[in-house]
This record gives C-alpha cells, structure tokens and sequence, in this order.
C-alpha cells in the first residue's frame, strides 16, 4: 500500500492492523506513558515499568524505534549513555493512552468485581 491508499484495521493484511495490534500489546502502552514527561535511560524505564525483563524491553523499544514511535540517542561518553524519547508521532500517541489509562484506572474495580462475579458464577457450574 503506497500513501495514497485507504487503510482499515479489519482487513486482514493490512499494516495499520499490525500496527494497531502492537499498540495493543503488554509493553507499548506502558513504554509509551513512561517516555511522556521526556527521554529515560534504559534502566529508568525498567524501574518505571517494573517486571518487565530487559530482553522483553530491548525488544520492544526496538520494534518502537523502527516503527519511528521512540528515538534511541548514544552519548558518546564512559560508560556509554543511551536515553529513549518519543518521536512526534510517538507524541501523538499520548493523548489516546492517556485516555486508555485514565479509564483503566477509574473502572478497575468495576472489572475486577466483574471478573470475580464471573468466576464465582463458573465455580457454581463446574466448567
């Protein structure tokens, strides 16, 4: 598809579903609202997330970088240094996860009431 096509996340093929099923991912949101008050070291980024190992970081701020959302700067310097910061486009991302956040955060105990009457319905019936 060249910049002139339409693009839909329900067709199968399409790149903008790739992209927004990595957007939907366990990692980018979190790395995204990480990086939003401006560039983080590897390792501050890893304490502010919390469990994420560094493979599974390393991987996912690659696939961020190539996807042009993060930027990644080496500081010539000993030790070497290496921040992370949000691209403009990375930018444009915060206003819908923050959206995405807030609503997590406001309706988790709705969820977590819902699931609990779920698996209490499930235990009674036996599946």
């Amino acid at each position: 598809m060249d910049s002139h096509e339409s693009f839909n996340v329900f067709v199968q093929n399409c790149p903008s579903r790739e992209i927004m099923q990595r957007l939907g991912d366990k990692w980018t949101p979190l790395v995204l609202l990480a990086l939003a008050d401006g560039p983080q070291r590897f390792s501050e980024l890893r304490q502010l997330i919390g469990s994420v190992t560094p493979k599974v970081l390393t991987s996912t701020l690659r696939t961020l970088e190539r996807d042009g959302l993060v930027k990644r700067t080496v500081f010539a310097q000993v030790p070497v240094r290496v921040d992370y910061e949000l691209t403009d486009v990375g930018h444009s991302l915060l206003g819908p996860m923050e959206i995405l956040r807030q609503w997590s955060e406001s309706h988790a105990s709705k969820v977590l009431k819902a699931r609990d009457e779920f698996d209490a319905r499930e235990d009674l019936i036996g599946n």
